[in-house]
């Protein structure tokens, strides 16, 4: 039974272990980074932009394409009408009897060459002359009813109005774009993560103190039930004390409640199971590490060129701009190389033949757009008017940034006297507890007054946890807004 029980304690701590990981701000950056939806879509994007921009510099480049097409017709093309073939296959007859009308007439002129005219009359000259007229409609014959055609073109654009290289521009803009955003999205991970984990230091240190504050109320409780014991003390001094103790343990239940919430959020960003046990590098520090060195002066300069959004804005700004050359070549001319070469069967180059046959050709394709009723001017106007208001959203934007810059200086100063102002009163609630304790331990201070110490106390230390993770915070968001974050 013994056994048993060592080994389900074992393996109960094992699987705490497990469940139990430590980290530290950058590991917590890290797991967000690597883990958020939203940056994986960010890199696809980057992706695709990139291979649109190679798909784009193609443009430059000759294509070429092969054709090959059959077409079965009902009838085929004929070169001779119904008259002529007619003609030709009765070729014989009708020179036969043409021959022997000239014979009549010319026995009559010369009765002499009776004999000579009848000789010849008995060679037979239709049949072959008839035969020789069928070969001739049969030579003009096409034999189009079954058709084939092929061809191979080459094009290769010589001047499409600027619209490749537009294009291309566009594709380039694009893909600094997508990874802008990308860095946007990054920051804007950093900044949630660093939230989520500054929060959980908080909620550790006011747990300890919450924990401190209780026990020192438990402490003074006994002490108070004791006098009441020996008659220095009042019931009312005990229930004070009491409702104090009540609060102090909804207190604590309050923050442990809100630990684990945001022990859960920490773990949704950083891609863990909510019900992983993590424990913060920074959650046995009792004061967080900070400088309070004076503020160095701010460049806006810096965060115009740093900001992720600025730059988007810009590049959105150039496509726009580019795509009013797009727009506008569009109504320009066009210049293109072309190249062919064409096989067909029947072919026609010597003579009609059941044969695949070819030639080659080059030439150059001009297209010059004459008339379209104003919109080529139109649609330019249109995509001028949208680089305006890209341009304009720019503007807007830097003038925004300065002012978040301004606001996150102020705020980190602020921040900073704060604390200063915290740590006074710390020392002050410090020694006024002390005072209290020991008054109220020679029995010269009533349990009132000794709650009032604790509670300002409490208060002090509440105070300086807020403003030790406000520095932290205040300067995160100034380094956002700089656009340094990282």
């Amino acid at each position: 039974m013994k056994r048993l029980v060592s080994i389900t304690l074992f393996a109960g701590i094992t699987f705490s272990l497990q469940a139990q990981i430590a980290l530290t701000l950058d590991s917590c950056r890290a797991l967000a980074m690597e883990n958020n939806k939203e940056l994986l879509i960010g890199q696809e994007k980057i992706k695709a932009a990139h291979y649109q921009n190679k798909a784009a510099f193609t443009n430059y480049l000759p294509k070429l394409s092969a054709t090959g097409t059959y077409i079965r017709n009902q009838k085929e093309i004929s070169i001779l009408n119904d008259e002529q073939k007619a003609g030709l296959s009765q070729l014989g007859t009708t020179v036969g009897t043409q021959v022997k009308g000239f014979a009549q007439q010319l026995a009559v002129a010369h009765p002499e060459l009776v004999p000579l005219i009848t000789s010849l009359g008995n060679f037979d000259i239709a049949t072959p002359l008839n035969a020789a007229g069928n070969s001739i409609v049969d030579a003009f014959r096409t034999d189009t009813r079954n058709m084939y055609a092929g061809a191979i073109t080459l094009t290769q654009p010589l001047y499409m109005g600027g619209k490749i290289r537009a294009y291309n521009k566009i594709t380039q803009y694009a893909e600094e774009l997508a990874r802008q955003q990308h860095h946007t999205g990054m920051q804007e991970v950093i900044l949630s993560t660093d939230q989520a984990y500054w929060q959980v230091i908080s909620l550790v240190n006011k747990k300890k103190l919450a924990e401190g504050y209780l026990k020192l109320l438990q402490k003074l409780e006994s002490d108070v039930d004791h006098m009441i014991a020996e008659g220095v003390a009042t019931k009312a001094d005990g229930l004070s004390v009491k409702v104090k103790v009540n609060e102090a343990e909804m207190t604590l239940t309050k923050v442990e409640d809100g630990l684990s919430l945001s022990k859960m959020l920490l773990c949704q960003l950083c891609g863990l199971d909510l019900s992983t046990n993590v424990v913060l590098a920074d959650e046995n520090m009792n004061d967080l590490p900070i400088l309070l060195k004076e503020n160095s002066e701010i460049n806006m300069e810096t965060a115009y060129a740093s900001r992720p959004e600025l730059k988007s804005l810009e590049l959105a700004s150039l496509i726009y701009k580019q795509k009013v050359n797009v727009t506008r070549a569009e109504h320009l001319p066009t210049v293109a190389l072309l190249g062919n070469y064409l096989v067909s069967n029947p072919s026609v180059y010597n003579g009609f033949e059941n044969k695949f046959k070819g030639m080659w050709n080059v030439g150059v394709m001009v297209q010059v757009p004459i008339w379209n009723w104003g919109e080529g001017v139109y649609k330019t106007k249109a995509a001028k008017a949208e680089a305006q208001i890209a341009k304009y959203q720019l503007q807007d934007a830097r003038e925004k940034v300065e002012l978040q810059v301004n606001q996150a200086a102020f705020k980190v100063t602020e921040a900073k006297k704060k604390l200063i102002m915290a740590s006074k009163n710390l020392e002050k609630a410090n020694e006024n507890l002390r005072y209290a304790t020991l008054g109220f331990e020679e029995g010269v201070i009533a349990p009132a007054n000794v709650l009032e110490a604790h509670t300002a106390w409490l208060s002090a230390q509440s105070e300086k946890i807020d403003a030790q993770i406000d520095i932290k915070l205040t300067e995160i968001y100034l380094q956002k807004s700089l656009g340094t974050l990282k």
